[in-house]
């Protein structure tokens, strides 16, 4: 059977991700101390355990799901743990604890969300809840602020960052209601030039995501989860009605936006600053981003070799900046299997929206797959100075639980629509948004 093959393939991929993990993780204990490490036994044992359990809950859970996300998620998780356990032994135990917590919410997600179909019920419940966990790191006295943002959230001993499960919630909230505007957003109505427009309330939700995220940019000062909601509605409110017009709008909307911020907040205009010339300050604001060119131009084409470089130098290389340790030490080369490993997951995403033919899977797919490709594009753009640096992770990569866990909900949600889809697919059926759904 088509699905019993897809289940071995993907526990081959697993065994072959895990493999890599431990082989990169020994390399990086020689490169360091010169010593195999005493626990390459048991980690691999841990590593293989929870992704072998991962795929054993898909195997049962999603039998006809997609087989490639899971193994690169896995080996992505398994490189970000090699080098945060270079950088912080104590990050790396929490990082491992993490990594269970994020399997045993992938885990929990297929067994709760038996089909996807089923969220888009609950529309204004998931708009509330994303919201309030949105604008959380504004409440006095839960409300915390680190290295400048205000994004985190602190119960008691517990701290978190609410915005890394807002984006999946508001992903399935954009999902619903657009399926259900869809017709209205994409009446033309008015013509300007060579955009032919749909009437000016029609834009409501583009200027309320456009006000959610000027207030997320100025009240908790993160450019970065800033521009990934607006972008992330944007994104799909394009795949929902197939305007360019949108786009070309929420573009002007955008560099409004920015050039307004950039004009009256001293914290956007250091990072604009920042990202032009960062030498200007390179003993203060800038030092971070200068270690990280040298770190990458010292890696080369090959790298200087697991376990044999200085990603240390690298104030917070662990999170936002771990993507030029990896450069540091596996080079050019390195570092391109790393985006390789982004752009098989982001294609695999589309592939999956591509063949859903419930118009709300299409929706959510296509938005869960632009919330991994934004946010890996800022922040490796940020690395390499492709961009404005902003303070978001890497996906599966950095260090960081809410994120972590976040992102193997996000996984589950893709893996639970790719199972969908098989349920429903019929051979010469057309593939279009707006399908009926089926039963």
């Amino acid at each position: 059977m088509i699905t019993e093959r897809r289940r071995n393939t993907e526990l081959g991929l697993v065994v072959l991700g895990a493999t890599i993990t431990a082989a990169i993780y020994t390399l990086a204990s020689l490169g360091t101390t010169a010593d195999l490490p005493g626990d390459i036994g048991p980690f691999l044992g841990v590593v293989l355990a929870l992704l072998v359990g991962a795929h054993l809950a898909t195997r049962r859970l999603a039998p006809a799901g997609d087989g490639v996300l899971l193994p690169l998620a896995g080996l992505l998780n398994g490189l970000g743990y090699v080098w945060i356990a270079r950088l912080d032994e104590n990050l790396a135990a929490l990082q491992a604890t993490w990594t269970a917590v994020g399997v045993i919410a992938f885990v929990a997600t297929l067994v709760v969300v038996r089909r996807t179909r089923d969220l888009e019920r609950y529309r204004y419940t998931f708009m509330l809840v994303g919201v309030g966990l949105l604008l959380m790191p504004l409440l006095p006295i839960v409300g915390k602020t680190v290295n400048g943002a205000r994004i985190w959230v602190g119960v008691g001993p517990v701290s978190f960052q609410p915005g890394e499960f807002a984006k999946i919630i508001l992903a399935i909230f954009f999902a619903s209601y657009l399926v259900e505007k869809r017709e209205l957003l994409g009446m033309a109505a008015k013509r300007f030039g060579p955009l032919t427009l749909p009437e000016l309330r029609h834009f409501g939700p583009v200027l309320l995501a456009w006000a959610a995220s000027l207030v997320v940019m100025t009240a908790q000062r993160d450019l970065g989860s800033s521009l990934l909601f607006f972008a992330l509605f944007v994104v799909m409110l394009w795949v929902a009605t197939e305007r360019a017009s949108y786009l070309v709008v929420s573009g002007v909307l955008f560099a409004a936006g920015a050039f307004a911020a950039w004009s009256v907040f001293s914290h956007v205009q250091n990072r604009i600053s920042l990202w032009f010339d960062p030498w200007v300050d390179v003993s203060g604001q800038g030092f971070q981003v200068v270690q990280a060119t040298f770190a990458l131009a010292w890696g080369g084409v090959a790298g200087t070799g697991p376990g044999l470089g200085s990603p240390d130098r690298i104030p917070l290389a662990e999170t936002d900046f771990i993507f030029a340790a990896i450069g540091e030490e596996l080079g050019l080369l390195g570092a391109a299997a790393v985006l390789i490993t982004y752009i098989l997951m982001i294609g695999t995403g589309l592939r999956i929206a591509l063949r859903a033919q419930v118009p709300f899977n299409k929706l959510l797919a296509a938005g869960l797959t632009a919330i991994l490709g934004i946010q890996s594009f800022i922040i490796i753009g940020g690395v390499i100075r492709l961009v404005p640096l902003t303070g978001i992770t890497l996906p599966f990569v950095s260090y960081g639980g809410s994120s972590l866990i976040a992102n193997y909900v996000l996984l589950a949600l893709l893996i639970r629509i790719s199972d969908d889809n098989a349920g429903i697919e019929t051979p010469g059926r057309p593939v279009s948004l707006s399908s009926d759904g089926g039963p």
